[in-house]
C-alpha cells in the first residue's frame, strides 16, 4: 500500500491487489513505530495518522528471574513520534489507502486472489486471479505478500532459510483500562509471555518451542491458560475469557531472506524477501522502508516509461545491509537467549548482565529505543510529487 501511494504521488500509474474484501482481520504487526512515522511525517500525514485510534508505548519492561527490569527508552529519540503507534493495521491500511486514493494513478482492487503470475519470454508481465482473469503490468510486478508469497511457494528466487527455535500462540484476555501503556516481557525457563497493552486488552504472545504446537494443543486450552496465570499472576483469571485455541492463532516463525529479490518485471519487498522474526515488532516498519527505497529509485524511471529492470538490484543493495543487520541481531537473540530458555530446565536466578546494565543505567536504555525505534539506516522519502 505504501509503495503504491508513493509511486502514484510520483506520476506512476499503480494497482494494488488485495484478495479479501476488506480490511477487518485480525493482524499480528500492530505496531508503527517511529521510523514509520518519521516517512509519514515527511509527506504531510503524520497529523491525520495520529488522529486515528490507537495507543502509544515509549518503554518497555520485561520480568526475568522474578525481577521487573525497564530495557528500553524510546522517549528521548529525535524524531517527530518518539514512540510506538499501536494501531490496528486495518485502520493503517485504511488510512495508507484514503492518503492514496488523493493521487489519480492509485487504484486499489479488493477480492482480487492472485494465484499465479504471468512469464512471457523470460520476463514477469502480469499476473493470473483465481477467477482465471489476467491482470497485465506495463512495467513492473512488485511482489508484496508477506512469508506466504507466490515467489516463495513457486519456488521463482532462491532462498536461504536461518531458522527459528520458537513458535508464538497469539491471543488477547481483558484488562482494566488504567496506567500508562506498556510492553511486558516474561521471561523464564520453559517458559517466555510477552504481553502488549491495547488499552481494554493485553495482546499476548505466548512462545513455545519450535513444532510444539500441536502437543501442546492436546494438553487442552487449560494447560495454556495455567501457564500464562503462572507466568503472570497479577492478571485477571482467564478461564471466563479464553475459552478454546479457536481463540489462539498459531504464528509459525521463520527467519528467512530471498538469495535475490528481483528478477525481469519482479521485484519482492518486506516479508516476501525477508521473513522476519517477531523480535521487536521491526517487520512491517522494514517493509514501510523497502516501499520507500523502491520508490526512491523506480519512481522518476517508471514516470518516464523507461524499463527499470536493470535498476531493481539497486533497491536490493539499498535495503540488503540494515535487513541482514537486523536479522543477525534476531537470530542471536532466538539462539542466545529465547532458543536457551524455551529448552531449559533450570531455573533462572538472574537477569543477564547485559538486562541488569540496562535497567541499573536508564541512559543505556536508549540505545535498544533507538535500535527498535529507528532501525538502521533509515529511508527519506526522496520519490517527487508530480507535477
Amino acid at each position: 500500500m505504501m509503495a503504491g501511494l508513493l509511486l502514484a504521488r510520483s506520476g506512476v500509474s499503480a494497482l494494488v491487489l488485495e484478495k479479501h474484501g476488506d480490511f477487518l482481520r485480525d493482524f499480528r504487526g500492530d505496531t508503527v513505530h517511529p521510523s514509520t512515522m518519521e516517512i509519514l511525517d515527511q509527506l504531510g500525514m503524520l497529523d491525520r495518522f495520529l488522529a486515528r485510534p490507537h495507543d502509544r508505548i515509549d518503554q518497555a519492561e520485561l520480568t526475568m528471574a522474578g525481577q521487573q527490569v525497564m530495557v528500553g527508552d524510546l522517549r528521548y529519540l529525535n524524531t517527530p513520534a518518539p514512540f510506538i503507534a499501536m494501531m490496528p493495521q486495518w485502520e493503517f491500511l485504511d488510512f495508507l489507502q484514503k492518503e492514496a486514493e488523493t493521487f489519480a494513478g492509485f487504484a486499489l482492487r479488493m477480492e482480487a486472489d492472485v494465484d499465479s503470475l504471468i512469464e512471457e519470454s523470460g520476463r514477469i508481465t502480469g499476473v493470473r486471479l483465481a477467477t482465471g482473469e489476467e491482470l497485465h503490468a506495463e512495467h513492473l510486478v512488485i511482489a508484496a505478500d508477506g512469508r506466504s508469497s507466490i515467489v516463495r511457494r513457486n519456488r521463482m528466487l532462491p532462498i536461504t532459510e536461518f531458522g527459528a527455535p520458537m513458535d508464538v500462540f497469539w491471543f488477547a484476555i481483558p484488562k482494566q483500562p488504567i496506567g500508562k501503556r506498556r510492553l511486558r516481557g516474561i521471561f523464564e525457563a520453559g517458559r517466555i509471555l510477552v504481553l502488549i497493552d491495547r488499552g481494554d486488552y493485553w495482546q499476548c504472545a505466548y512462545l513455545l518451542p519450535k513444532g510444539r504446537a500441536a502437543a501442546f494443543k492436546e494438553r487442552g486450552i487449560t494447560a495454556l491458560i495455567s501457564d500464562v496465570e503462572a507466568a503472570a499472576p497479577d492478571l485477571a483469571p482467564l478461564a471466563n475469557s479464553l475459552k478454546g485455541f479457536d481463540q489462539v492463532s498459531l504464528l509459525s516463525v521463520a527467519l528467512d531472506r530471498l538469495d535475490c529479490w528481483h528478477r525481469p518485471g519482479l521485484l519482492a519487498i518486506g516479508d516476501a524477501a525477508h521473513a522476519m522474526s517477531p523480535i521487536g515488532g521491526v517487520g512491517i516498519n522494514l517493509a514501510i522502508q523497502d516501499a520507500v527505497a523502491a520508490a526512491n529509485i523506480l519512481a522518476q524511471p517508471l514516470a518516464k516509461g523507461q524499463n527499470v529492470d536493470g535498476m531493481l538490484a539497486k533497491v536490493e543493495a539499498r535495503r540488503l545491509f540494515p535487513t541482514r543487520l537486523v536479522q543477525r541481531g534476531q537470530k542471536l537473540a532466538q539462539d542466545r537467549v529465547i532458543g536457551a530458555l524455551l529448552n531449559s530446565s533450570a531455573p533462572l536466578t538472574r537477569p543477564p548482565l547485559a538486562i541488569r546494565l540496562l535497567n541499573r543505567f536508564p541512559l543505556l536504555r536508549r540505545i535498544p529505543g533507538r535500535i527498535i525505534g529507528l532501525g538502521i539506516q533509515r529511508e527519506k522519502v526522496r520519490s517527487p510529487l508530480a507535477g
